[in-house]
């Protein structure tokens, strides 16, 4: 894999990207004040605009919500990427190349650049080539699972010729075989012969969330090919199959705007869902659905750890052959890392989407998902009818290994009703049944006091709403928003002053402190950023809204305005230290205590003459 970008790159992209221009692709803004501007929050639900853009210092955050960051942050919420995709995406929109620090190798971006390129271009051809002759058996392949013309061209598939026909074209087009073997397109025999990976098969395009093709998976046609059924792209430097979901650049929107997902176990299962109006589905490539896939979609869905009033909804579709039974299994293991609702979808006569919908039609699809059922009612389920329930060893049994599913479940409401549930099942007292859940619960009492912990941390969180509203805590608070809004207006030498004076309230003193720390970095175009990343975490939103919230000046004011209630700030610290040296004065003895005296006042005389340089700049 390519290694970290380097940081010199990142900050530049960042100071050459204009943050409204880019937040403005998906938010209608308009001026708000000097230097900033607002619309609705694309994070949440709102009548009023509560989300302000400062592209002056790079950031956003909105008022109603609490969401806000830098551009990265944003393309990260909005378009579903990795911060590294995130920066690319940005530097491909400057045109700017990007180099990694692994041993300093700037042909690291250039290597990952030109698989991309590769496969896209292999993409092409493989496209092209399934209207010839040789691809007949795809197209009748296609042709008998529903799937027309038209959806082959939504979804993107292809047709792998025969022989080296893919090499040959690649290598046309200016690609070395090293590149290709790197790829994956091609791959290299014992005594170093290279070959197409993939020859006479039906091959799918595996794209990343933004679209860009990182591999393929090719489906088995004729009988005299002895490889497996389903043939992926090997690792490579830009896919990895346990970091990747199909459709999940066509179905990311859907997923956030509903807040679902539907995750069913084949190419042609994804493809029947969409065409049938399920727009949500994904499915793994060549792997079990695994906590990566789990983290890919919990970001796409705004799923937020700990929420138990989560209204996401996660639907597995399993097929009933112990294959399906087993993945149903590792599922469930993994449903804890949702706060989203899981459930699961089985088809009548044990038949996939793709079946389902061929014999069915597309409403049956739609069916499917809307009739799901709740995973913990199919696991419950499943323990059961793996006992038997007819004798008394067999009720005891099963209510055994029913309890710890029983006591997973998050929502109290939820358990009572599956314990009197699970009691009906079993034909057991339900006070036994709540017994037996409580003593498995005690197992994992330690994870939940650690959720609880979690909890209190996030309601900790400070905000710009909180702060007193009294003209001491107003100096201050307007201080560190010129500070960190307009630094090259306030200066270095004001910033460091500024930073250093003592403030009165205790929240902003932490922010102060962090704008001292941070102080060298003034010029950075991330200085905003960097103040944030140095305050405890419950502080880094009231940095974020002190950096965005609008100052009340007309734009040929600013500078002057910011230089102000800067010095204002300094020029009280002063007044407050000449108060206690006049104090300090009246209680020395000038004769006893001659040097000590004397010092007083040299230091009244230098705090004097720095509040009138103060006043005379």
């Amino acid at each position: 894999m390519a290694g970290l970008i380097r940081r010199s790159d990142i900050d530049e992209v960042r100071s050459r990207t204009n943050l409204a221009d880019v937040v403005g692709d998906y938010v209608t803004l308009k001026g708000a004040g000097v230097g900033s501007m607002k619309g609705l929050c694309p994070f949440h639900e709102e009548r009023s605009p509560s989300f302000h853009v400062r592209s002056g210092v790079g950031f956003y955050h909105c008022f109603g919500c609490g969401e806000g960051g830098d551009v990265y942050s944003f393309l990260q919420k909005m378009d579903h990427v990795s911060f590294s995709e995130a920066v690319e995406l940005l530097a491909g929109r400057l045109g700017y190349e990007l180099h990694y620090e692994d041993g300093g190798q700037a042909s690291d971006h250039s290597n990952r650049a030109r698989i991309l390129s590769a496969n896209q271009a292999a993409s092409e051809f493989y496209v092209a080539s399934l209207g010839s002759e040789e691809a007949e058996p795809g197209r009748k392949f296609l042709g008998e699972r529903g799937f027309d013309q038209g959806a082959a061209e939504r979804f993107g598939i292809g047709f792998a010729p025969r022989g080296g026909a893919l090499g040959k074209h690649l290598k046309t087009l200016g690609y070395s075989e090293e590149e290709l073997v790197v790829a994956g397109l091609l791959g290299r025999g014992e005594r170093g012969d290279v070959y197409d990976r993939f020859r006479s098969r039906l091959v799918w395009p595996i794209r990343d969330t933004t679209g860009q093709t990182v591999g393929f998976g090719a489906r088995r046609l004729l009988d005299e090919d002895k490889g497996p059924k389903y043939l992926n792209t090997p690792e490579t430097p830009v896919y990895h199959k346990s970091q990747v979901l199909y459709g999940l650049d066509l179905a990311k929107k859907d997923i956030a705007r509903g807040k679902q997902v539907v995750v069913v176990e084949g190419y042609t299962d994804v493809m029947a869902c969409h065409l049938a109006g399920v727009t949500t589905a994904v499915a793994t490539c060549g792997t079990s659905f695994g906590v990566d896939h789990i983290k890919m979609i919990r970001r796409v869905m705004g799923d937020v750890a700990g929420d138990v009033r989560s209204t996401g909804e996660v639907i597995f579709t399993f097929d009933p052959d112990a294959a399906g039974q087993k993945a149903a299994s590792r599922a469930f293991d993994e449903e804890q890392r949702f706060s989203a609702q899981t459930f699961v979808a089985v088809a009548p006569d044990g038949l996939d989407p793709c079946d389902l919908r061929l014999q069915r039609g597309d409403d049956a699809v739609r069916r499917l998902v809307t009739t799901r059922k709740p995973m913990f009612e199919f696991m419950i389920r499943r323990v059961l009818d793996a006992h038997n329930l007819a004798t008394v060893e067999g009720r005891v049994a099963a209510l055994r290994a029913t309890a710890p599913v029983v006591a997973g479940i998050r929502d109290e409401a939820l358990e009572v009703g599956y314990v009197r549930q699970t009691a009906q099942w079993l034909g057991l007292d339900m006070d036994e049944v709540r017994r037996a859940v409580a003593s498995a619960r005690s197992a994992s009492t330690a994870e939940s006091k650690s959720g609880e912990s979690s909890g209190q941390r996030l309601e900790s969180t400070l905000s710009l709403m909180q702060l007193p509203t009294d003209p001491t805590t107003r100096l201050e608070r307007d201080a560190l928003m010129a500070m960190l809004q307009y630094p090259a207006e306030v200066g270095l030498d004001f910033i460091r002053r500024g930073a250093n004076v003592t403030f009165t309230d205790n929240t902003l003193a932490v922010v102060s402190d962090a704008i001292a720390t941070s102080a060298e970095h003034w010029e950075a175009p991330d200085w905003l950023a960097r103040v944030s990343d140095e305050v405890p975490l419950p502080f880094a939103t009231l940095v974020k809204q002190l950096g965005v919230a609008p100052i009340p000046e007309r734009p040929e004011l600013i500078g002057a305005y910011c230089k102000d209630v800067v010095a204002g700030l300094i020029d009280r610290d002063l007044l407050r230290q000449k108060k206690d040296l006049l104090g300090a004065l009246q209680r020395t003895d000038a004769t006893a205590e001659v040097e000590k005296y004397g010092q007083i006042q040299r230091d009244l005389v230098r705090v004097e003459g720095e509040r009138r340089a103060l006043r005379d700049g």
